[in-house]
Parts: C-alpha cells; sequence; structure tokens
C-alpha cells in the first residue's frame, strides 16, 4: 500500500488522509487496510515489542476518501466515540452528485434500514423496525451541464453517521454520488467497479480528548470525479 498522509499525530490520535479504494478495517477482501496499515507504521517506526493499541474512531466507506481519526489510547477511544455519538464531532464532506437537490440548502431527515445480506441500505417509512433515523444539511456550490446531464457540487454537513447514509439519502432524492455503482441507477450497469466516488470527508473538528483544545482539520477533494470541478473552473 501506497503511503497513508498523517496531517496530526500526538500521543492520543492520529488524523489522516484516508486514500480513495482502501478499507477503514479488515473486510472479506483481506486487502490491507487503513487499521492495519497505522498499527504496522507505529510498530516499526516506534520499535515497539507488541502490537499498540489503535481504534478507528470513525469509518469512511472504501470508495471515499478524506479525513478520518484514530486513537492511540482507549481513553481517547472512549471520549472522541463521546463525540461521535452525542454530535460534537464536526464532519463535512464535498460531493459531486449526478443530478439536482431540490434545494440550494436544506436539510434532508430520512430513515434507513441496512440489509445484512447485501450490505446496502435503503429509506424506508419511520416506524419500519430496525430503522434509524438519518439527518445531514447541505448546501449547493454550484451545478452545471455535462453531455451526459446536470452534474452538481454539494457540501454536505453529517449530522449522523448510518451505514452507507450519504450515498444512500442523496440516491432518494434523485441525485446519486458520481461513480456509486451501488446506489446510482446512472452507474448501476457500469461494467467498470470504482475504486473512487464522487464523495470525499473535507473537514473534520473535534475537541482534543485530553488537553479539550478544540481541533479543526481540512483537506482538499481528490479524484476522478473531482476533477470535474477544475475542468469547469468551479
Amino acid at each position: 500500500m501506497k503511503k497513508i498522509p498523517v496531517i496530526y499525530e500526538d500521543n492520543e490520535l492520529i488524523v489522516c488522509v484516508k486514500p480513495q479504494g482502501v478499507s477503514s478495517q479488515a473486510d472479506k477482501s483481506n486487502d490491507e487496510d487503513v487499521l492495519d496499515y497505522f498499527k504496522s507504521y507505529l510498530y516499526d517506526r516506534d520499535e515497539l515489542d507488541e502490537e499498540p493499541y489503535l481504534a478507528i474512531i470513525h469509518r469512511l466507506d472504501r470508495p471515499v476518501g478524506g479525513l478520518m481519526v484514530l486513537a492511540k489510547t482507549k481513553q481517547a477511544a472512549a471520549d472522541l466515540s463521546d463525540q461521535v455519538q452525542d454530535g460534537t464531532m464536526i464532519k463535512y464532506y464535498q460531493a459531486i452528485l449526478t443530478g439536482e437537490l431540490p434545494e440550494e440548502c436544506g436539510c434532508l431527515e430520512d430513515y434507513l434500514v441496512k440489509d445484512g445480506k447485501t450490505n446496502l441500505s435503503k429509506v424506508v417509512p419511520k416506524g419500519t423496525k430496525g430503522a434509524k433515523k438519518a439527518v445531514l444539511n447541505y448546501e449547493v456550490l454550484d451545478v452545471f451541464e455535462t453531455d451526459e446531464g446536470v452534474i452538481s457540487y454539494v457540501l454536505i454537513e453529517l449530522l449522523t453517521g448510518r451505514h452507507h447514509q450519504i450515498r444512500v439519502q442523496m440516491a432518494n432524492q434523485g441525485a446519486g454520488i458520481w461513480g456509486d455503482t451501488k446506489y446510482n441507477p446512472k452507474f448501476q450497469k457500469v461494467k467498470r467497479r470504482y475504486q473512487q466516488i464522487g464523495l470525499y470527508a473535507t473537514r473534520l473538528e473535534f475537541e482534543h480528548p485530553v488537553t479539550g483544545e478544540h481541533l479543526i482539520f481540512k483537506n482538499e477533494p481528490e479524484g476522478e470525479a473531482f476533477d470535474i470541478i477544475e475542468m469547469e473552473d468551479f
């Protein structure tokens, strides 16, 4: 695996930029993942005698790139996980959508159910057994016409962290993520398997688990989908 960029590290945590096409943690593919990469990285760099403690605080889907935080101690893991649960960890994404959203900015609130057999989620009516509330805010940054239809460039604040949440909610609005063969009908018949989709974690904010300092991290989106932005001179 290529080197994974680290943009911040101290005794409690690591903030890295996950490459698109790499799993956050072990899956059925048995490919090297972010968690294993950094366990090996710390073991070798610090010349440790045993495998270091390391915990993923929030996962990114395999085809999604961007900012991730990992905890290096159990105390940090507990504190950061609490911030995820109570909504004080702030996560922003940028997305390229094939279609238009109903308003220039808004809040999407849906209920999602995950199918464990297919590893897919879907929007269902409130009250459906197993349904979990999914909420996000969005702002349309720009819209432009292409030979293949309308493309929207969108900023998203993720308020809950459900399985494939952004991908499902955007597809439900008729504006699926570019390159998403799981949820975007425009790409489901494409034979090519996209290792990258038009979704990138670009901003992350949280309180340091020990010092309490408010930390803010930013990273520009990368990948094939976001080359569209450069071509259109956003």
